[in-house]
């Protein structure tokens, strides 16, 4: 059946978007907590949650039983024309949750979306087409998303509506922190700010957009405080500051709340998605109203916080708050980051393990060197799946396991998914020697 559906998928849907898994790509037909099963019967420990997009996990009754009261309404949509109860009762929330004082939220289907209003927020209230983005960052699949994604594997065009000027990222394997110790990192990344402003920019800039932790670049981040240091001289001219949270939100990474908590500034926007709907399309922009309100046009968005998916927003956060999954993906996170730190001592394909809370990853190299192996990465990868295990891939060389469990994740399931991440590891760490 799933051979059959693989070639179904290949005959009518776009070459450009990747399967995992090849020839033996699977089906997920049903989940349950943080497991899921494939068409063929065989259940999984899910590590990376659609995305990290199925934050609470699988089968929530506090959500389905949500949902559920929205569609015996019979009402799934009616448009923004007329008042929304769910939407307004979320709205509330996030403004509250957001740090961001008399806030204001924009609901939108995706984080593509969010982001895309974010950039039109800014850009009209500082009258500039002007961006500063992180390289090796990544934002979303639009015309003006794509213009500021810093990583050639997701810009499929060249063509965009604004002017940017990049910025380096925190990487500290290759570029231009590699090596440099956190304090000499946030000097360093002062002087390009300053820098780039004085040489590459007309005018007034719009906006900083930036990720706290970078997620299609392989969770890379920069030392705490950086967002902080880039929001001083930012605010020296009035340029904005863009948080994008939508991998980074809801208490993923355990230390904090908000990825932009870690360093010490408050964003004019935050953008969010992917766990608030925990699989129901649900996005938006939540910051300052002045900002947010500077949009001179009419506009709306059909869909975004519609009854149902904003239904589903409210139990989950709802979820979220009453059952400090902040504080357990803290707990979670540390047992899965100490383990394969302590593996990683004893692999020499493993350059780094980095991230924060139940945002993990594990970046690979050939031995004894920085150069990226991406065949490694792939071999770990299936590895992983033969140990019942489902990671993601990512980085900007293709050679970055990416892990986002849902923020439920047990202590005994970040044990189970640990030793199957180690046995993997050390399969094809044994083989690469």
């Amino acid at each position: 059946m799933t051979d059959d559906l693989l070639a179904r998928h290949h005959a009518v849907l776009p070459a450009w978007m990747p399967i995992y898994y090849g020839d033996e790509a699977i089906e997920i037909v049903s989940g349950a907590g943080r497991h899921v099963t494939d068409a063929s019967g065989r259940t999984y420990l899910d590590f990376f949650g659609g995305v990290l997009t199925n934050m609470i996990g699988y089968d929530v009754p506090e959500i389905r039983d949500a949902v559920e009261r929205q569609l015996r309404t019979g009402v799934v949509h009616t448009s923004t024309l007329y008042l929304i109860r769910q939407q307004v009762e979320l709205a509330e929330k996030i403004a509250r949750v957001s740090g961001i004082p008399d806030a204001r939220v924009f609901f939108t289907n995706s984080g593509t979306e969010a982001n895309e209003a974010a950039l039109l927020m800014a850009t009209n209230i500082r009258r500039s087409n002007q961006i500063l983005a992180i390289k090796n960052s990544y934002h979303g699949r639009s015309f003006g998303t794509m213009a500021v994604t810093g990583h050639r594997s997701w810009s499929a065009s060249s063509l965009n509506p604004v002017q940017v000027s990049w910025l380096p990222s925190g990487d500290r394997i290759r570029g231009r922190m590699a090596g440099l110790a956190d304090g000499d990192q946030l000097d360093v990344a002062v002087e390009e700010l300053r820098e780039t402003l004085a040489t590459v920019t007309a005018g007034d800039v719009a906006a900083l957009i930036a990720e706290p932790i970078q997620g299609v670049g392989g969770f890379v981040h920069a030392p705490d405080g950086m967002l902080g240091a880039y929001k001083k001289v930012l605010d020296e001219t009035g340029i904005l500051l863009i948080a994008d949270e939508v991998q980074t939100g809801w208490g993923r990474t355990g230390e904090h709340f908000w990825g932009y908590q870690a360093h010490g500034v408050v964003p004019d926007l935050i953008t969010f998605a992917k766990g608030i709907g925990n699989g129901f399309a649900l996005g938006g922009v939540v910051g300052r109203a002045e900002v947010i309100n500077a949009v001179p046009a009419i506009s709306f968005s059909t869909f975004g916080g519609n009854p149902v998916s904003a239904a589903a927003g409210n139990a989950v956060l709802d979820y979220v708050l009453s059952h400090d999954l902040q504080g357990n993906a803290q707990r979670a996170g540390t047992i899965l980051l100490d383990g394969l730190r302590a593996v990683a001592g004893s692999s020499p394909i493993v350059a780094e393990v980095r991230g924060r809370g139940l945002m993990l990853a594990v970046e690979f190299v050939r031995p004894g060197t920085t150069e990226p192996d991406a065949a490694a990465t792939v071999r770990v990868f299936e590895e992983c799946r033969k140990n019942g295990l489902l990671v993601g891939k990512g980085g900007l060389y293709n050679n970055v396991l990416r892990m986002g469990p849902p923020l439920t994740l047990t202590e005994d399931e970040a044990r189970t998914g640990l030793a199957a991440l180690t046995e993997a590891i050390r399969t094809v760490t044994a083989e690469s020697l």
